[in-house]
């Protein structure tokens, strides 16, 4: 790839600013994963309750941006961004003077939250319309990269929280939402191109696409996953092997740094190889990891009194798990960046709509899997319930795959302009 003319192609600074963006939002929007189990201390809350309420915010996410998308195409994608922006900005700041002290006011910031989670199908498209066809899937893996912010939360954040407090993490996010609200504002601009805002009854002709359906479903595996993942693992780790909240977070960050990190790489490979066969082989390492990860054994209990192993005392079981992890996530990551390098081929006078729509799959997917999981450990004592199924899920993926690829490549990625 030459970088120069990549350079040229496009508007660098609302790409930086649209990653900025998704970045702290992202960081926003699964915060209560990795704090959880210090903001339910007083509220006496079995495992599968708080995983539900660690769930609120990714349904939110999921329920918002359609939404928001729509908005973004009728208004402009800089304007949406910025109400959004300060929406959750004065939520967390209420939060920090206040705290969080039942399950009500959890949930509720839960659902604000959602409007950080929803900035995907905001910042993706502004992003994404300033740049040829043979750039979406690196332009699209870089913006979307913006979820390593998840990484930050769970490296920094338990150990902040049990040195100063979890509202103490709260008002370091703040500090951050307020400084790229004020970069956003500044070098984030809007496309040229034209839009061509759908309506909200146009949803409906775009929902019954076949393949509008399938852009959703595999979403709803890979980035689903992700941030299903993202949200659940914290408290997998310190109730599967009784880590402590801060070596959790560490095994955590690691895991899915691997998957945000590795997106824009995911995407730059489906631009090389095509989305399609990009999807093909890492459904299949999807699959194999929840399967063997469904089979974990449970890790010793610490000794009364102490709060959970350290980082050093974990049971060799864990590592192995956190490789299991790292892989599957890895595939997860790099699944969202070659989704998203097919996506503005097939709707690209629809990107905005899509996203919100496509987004919105992989939202309920994060949540589906949040709630799976909670099911699993309730009715059963374990989590190997909920990563049968959803093996089995990214199986039937890796099926839908083979059904369409041949329509695909013969229709409209005939004429896209990209390898498909």
């Amino acid at each position: 790839m030459n970088i120069s003319e990549f350079r040229k192609s496009g508007h660098w600074p609302t790409l930086l600013s649209a990653f900025l963006y998704f970045d702290v939002s992202f960081m926003a929007w699964v915060s209560l994963g990795p704090l959880m189990i210090y903001i339910a201390k007083a509220l006496n809350l079995p495992v599968e309750d708080k995983l539900t309420l660690v769930s609120i915010p990714v349904l939110g996410g999921a329920l918002f941006r359609v939404p928001l998308g729509s908005l973004a195409d009728f208004y402009g994608s800089k304007r949406v961004g910025m109400l959004s922006q300060l929406l959750v900005i004065a939520s967390t700041a209420l939060v920090v003077a206040f705290g969080l002290d039942s399950t009500t006011k959890v949930a509720l910031y839960g659902v604000v939250l959602g409007v950080a989670g929803a900035s995907f199908a905001v910042a993706l498209p502004q992003a994404g319309r300033w740049y040829p066809p043979q750039y979406q899937g690196l332009v699209m893996g870089i913006a979307g990269a913006g979820n390593m912010g998840v990484v930050l939360d769970t490296l920094f954040g338990p150990t902040i929280a049990e040195t100063w407090g979890w509202r103490a993490v709260y008002g370091v996010l703040l500090a951050l939402m307020v400084v790229v609200f004020a970069v956003y504002a500044v070098l984030a601009k809007d496309a040229p191109t034209d839009k061509k805002p759908v309506a909200l009854s146009g949803y409906g002709k775009l929902f019954l696409d076949p393949d509008s359906r399938w852009f959703m479903f595999f979403y709803f595996i890979t980035f689903g996953g992700f941030v299903g993942l993202a949200s659940a693992l914290p408290l997998y780790f310190t109730t599967q092997f009784h880590a402590s909240g801060v070596a959790a977070g560490l095994m955590v960050s690691l895991i899915v740094a691997l998957g945000s990190g590795f997106r824009p790489v995911g995407g730059h490979i489906a631009d090389r190889i095509g989305g399609v066969k990009s999807l093909t082989i890492l459904f299949g390492v999807v699959s194999l990891c929840y399967f063997a990860i469904a089979f974990m054994p449970e890790g010793p209990a610490p000794a009364p009194g102490v709060a959970g192993w350290t980082l050093t005392q974990l049971p060799p079981v864990s590592a192995l798990a956190v490789l299991l992890f790292s892989i599957g996530t890895l595939a997860l990551g790099m699944g969202n960046g070659a989704v998203f390098q097919l996506l503005p081929q097939r709707f690209r006078n629809e990107v905005g709509v899509m996203t919100g729509l496509v987004g919105a799959a992989g939202g309920f997917g994060g949540f589906f899997l949040a709630k799976a999981l909670a099911y699993s450990k309730g009715m059963t004592g374990g989590f190997g319930a909920g990563f049968i199924f959803f093996g089995f899920l990214a199986a039937l993926g890796l099926v839908g795959l083979v059904s369409v690829k041949t329509r695909w490549r013969t229709t409209w990625g005939a004429v896209s302009g990209a390898r498909i």
